[in-house]
This record gives C-alpha cells, sequence and structure tokens, in this order.
C-alpha cells in the first residue's frame, strides 16, 4: 500500500466517524423534543377510523414509505401517496377517517402545500415531520414533529443525511408508540409477517402437525398387528391409542414394540396394544409455538409430541422431522 492509499484510507475512516457522529447527535437532539406534541400525534393516529397516508418527495417520500410500511406491519394500516400523484388524482383516496403524516425538511415543499387545502376539507388530521417549525407546512399542519438538525453529514452539507435518518428515527418513535398504546401483540406481528424467519418464529403447532385421515390412530382393543399396519400406513414410527370414548389413551412407538419382540417374541403381533403401549404420552396443545414444541422435544428426548384438545382426544401428531423441514433449528 502507497503512501497515497494510506492517506486516502484514513480519510474514509475519518468520514465515515464523522458521519456517523452527526447523524447520532441529530437522533439525540430528538429525545427532548419528544413533549405534548408527539403524544397528540399517537392519539390521532390511534383515533383514526380510516388509513394513515405519508407523503414526501424525494429522499422525504423514500423515508415516508418506510414509515408507512413500518405503521402497516404493527398495526396501522397505512400506504405512501406521492405528492404529485396526489394533486393529479391519487388525493381521491383520502376519504373522512383518514389522516396524512407529510414530511419536509424545509417545509417549503410546494407539491405538499398544495395537498393540505383538500385534508383540511376533509377534516383528516394531518401531522407535520417538519426540519423548520417556522416553515408554511408546520403552519398549516395539526400537530407539528421537530426533526431540525444542526448540520447534515454530507461533506457538502447538501445531500440529505442527518436530516432523512433524524426523520426516519421519529417515524419509528411513532410506530413504537402505537404498538404500545394498541396493545398490538407478538402473535398479531407474526400474522403480518408469515414469511422469513419472523413468520417462522411464530409457527403454530396446528400449523405443522398430522391430523385428520393422516393421524396414525388405533383403539385400545387392537392387536399390536393392527398398530404395525397403522404405523406403516400412515409412515410415522408411532400411533396414537384411544380408549372407547375417543380419549388418549397411550401411544406406540417402533421402542415399545423392540421392548415388546424383546420379552414377547412368540406371540408379539397378536398382542393388544395396552400391554406395548406408552402410557401417558408427552402432548402438547395445538395453540403452542412450534418452537415451544422442539423445545419440549429437545429436553425429554422424544421425536414425536401428541396433540390433544381439551378433552385429551387426539387431534395430531408433531414429528421432529415436521421442524427440521421449518429451519428452526
Amino acid at each position: 500500500m502507497t503512501v497515497n492509499d494510506s492517506e486516502a484510507v484514513r480519510l474514509a475512516i475519518d468520514r465515515a466517524r464523522l458521519v456517523l457522529e452527526v447523524e447520532a447527535a441529530a437522533i439525540r437532539d430528538l429525545i427532548d423534543r419528544i413533549d405534548g406534541s408527539f403524544s397528540a400525534a399517537v392519539e390521532a393516529i390511534a383515533g383514526c377510523s380510516g388509513r394513515i397516508f405519508t407523503s414526501g418527495i424525494g429522499k422525504s417520500g423514500i423515508i415516508c414509505q418506510k414509515i408507512a410500511s413500518t405503521l402497516s406491519s404493527t398495526g396501522t394500516p397505512s400506504m405512501f401517496m406521492h405528492p404529485v400523484e396526489a394533486i393529479h388524482g391519487d388525493l381521491g383516496m383520502l376519504v373522512a377517517g383518514d389522516a396524512m403524516i407529510v414530511l419536509s425538511s424545509s417545509g417549503e415543499t410546494e407539491e405538499l402545500l398544495r395537498l393540505v387545502p383538500v385534508v383540511k376539507r376533509l377534516g383528516a388530521p394531518l401531522i407535520g415531520i417538519v426540519g423548520r417549525t417556522d416553515s408554511s407546512l408546520a403552519r398549516e399542519c395539526d400537530i407539528v414533529l421537530d426533526v431540525s438538525i444542526r448540520e447534515e453529514a454530507c461533506p457538502l452539507g447538501l445531500a440529505p443525511t442527518a436530516s432523512t435518518t433524524a426523520a426516519l428515527a421519529m417515524g419509528d418513535a411513532l410506530a413504537m408508540a402505537l404498538i404500545e398504546r394498541r396493545g398490538f401483540s407478538a402473535e398479531q406481528f407474526a400474522e403480518r409477517h408469515p414469511g422469513g424467519n419472523l413468520g417462522k418464529r411464530f409457527l403454530r403447532v396446528r400449523e405443522l402437525m398430522h391430523g385428520g385421515d393422516r393421524l396414525p390412530c388405533v383403539a385400545v382393543d387392537a392387536t399390536v398387528h393392527d398398530a404395525i399396519f397403522e404405523m406403516t400406513s400412515k409412515g410415522f414410527g408411532a400411533t396414537t391409542v384411544v380408549d372407547a370414548d375417543g380419549r388418549l389413551a397411550g401411544i406406540v412407538t417402533d421402542g415399545d414394540l423392540r421392548r415388546l419382540l424383546a420379552t414377547h417374541p412368540a406371540d408379539a403381533l397378536a398382542t393388544l396394544v395396552e400391554a406395548a403401549m406408552t402410557r401417558n404420552p408427552l402432548t402438547i396443545d395445538g395453540d403452542e409455538l412450534a418452537a415451544a414444541a422442539l423445545e419440549v422435544m429437545e429436553r425429554r428426548h422424544v421425536t414425536s409430541l401428541l396433540v390433544v384438545d381439551e378433552d385429551r382426544r387426539p387431534t395430531g401428531l408433531l414429528h421432529i422431522h415436521d421442524l427440521w423441514r421449518t429451519q428452526l433449528f
């Protein structure tokens, strides 16, 4: 590495650190501005019977899209409305009961200012996230959230950097406050994120178990021969055993069969399953998380769990292979 190369590396590292320091300071400055205006914005959004629209142009528009996405995924139906498209017809999407969040660093964005009369005619709450509280847009908004900054992190002082970071952080603060305000649960969050690792974390046992005709089941007065046929036909190394009322009496596993053959090699097939089964097998509720089922299997060193209802009637069988397929490990 040459001297010039070393200098370039040092300058890049110094600039990166300065950018992070400036943007971190911009976020820290927001903390003292979380006041009655912020709580009023939370209440206005929570009380909205319709959707929340966000609108901004340029980099602010991109931040608005992220704010809308975060709000939607955490229980507040929201969508981004491009201000240029809005003033050419898309404002028709805004109806009574909706609310709007507008974002502008200068507070003088012409396209946003042209939205204001329509929003006000509908009586929709107008929340401004602005970099200047003395701006035209701030004066028109019902609620103003101040995201002004000391400086941009750009060495030219031009590219939106600290300003967009501050606005994004304020949007996150709104969304997280609304989670608590609405009592939004992890389960509700999972319903909106069925894909990827987030969805896997909240899979329920009932979504993975084998039930209905797939569930291996024999009566308590069946023979071991019947049990083996059921286990083979259903493709599992176990079968449930139920009493005359259909309640769980036990389970017959491959291990139970091996132990029976060791003690009754001559008449094993004709033996009643009641004599071979394991009584009081491990069970789990279908509404339990699949991750909880995995923890039970690992702790108890078993490969299957029986799923029962409140009357202890078998409704499904969960095998460890089902959990492997979801890549919960």
